[in-house]
């Protein structure tokens, strides 16, 4: 009864394994860039710049060049329009204290050909996260507004990758 029972269930393991396939799903891989070298200058200690370097140098197909002088080298260029971090207030009690904050980090860019032709027209990715404030525990909130900007961040530069990747063709 246990042979037939370990049968069943290889079966049913086997049969799910072939739907995924047969769906088309595969896990998701590194970009694949139409262009090998790319020439981007974010605002000096920008921490989405920094993240953006460290995602193109794990992909490994694309020569992240960020000095100037070397602009010639580039076959595309990335320009950093704006990159901003913003909070706005959201909501407040009836004694006028502070409740309630949106975050929201910007991104504006876009892509040119090292020859000078658009690639990619101004783009602009936000995200926005909405935090509670209570005055008690200022320094929790402090660290948990930290931690959903670099979730943002992260999430930013995953759709900057991908946009950067749907371009095909100069």
């Amino acid at each position: 009864m246990m042979k037939h029972r370990t049968r069943r269930h290889l079966l049913l393991v086997g049969i799910s394994v072939l739907g995924l396939s047969a769906c088309g799903f595969e896990l998701r891989k590194a970009p694949e860039f139409a262009f090998s070298s790319l020439f981007t200058r974010f605002p000096e200690g920008s921490p989405l710049g920094a993240e953006f370097a460290r995602a193109m140098a794990a992909a490994g197909t694309v020569e992240l060049i960020t000095d100037p002088k070397q602009l010639g080298r580039a076959q595309a260029i990335l320009d950093v329009l704006a990159d901003q971090r913003e909070k706005s207030v959201v909501g407040q009690s009836a004694a006028g204290q502070v409740r309630e904050f949106q975050l929201r980090l910007r991104l504006r860019f876009r892509l040119r050909s090292g020859a000078g032709g658009e690639l990619l027209g101004e783009t602009e990715i936000v995200q926005q996260r909405e935090i509670s404030f209570n005055e008690t525990v200022a320094l929790a909130k402090d660290a948990e507004e930290g931690l959903l900007y670099r979730d943002m961040q992260s999430e930013v530069v995953l759709q900057l990758m991908r946009r950067l990747a749907a371009v095909k063709s100069f």
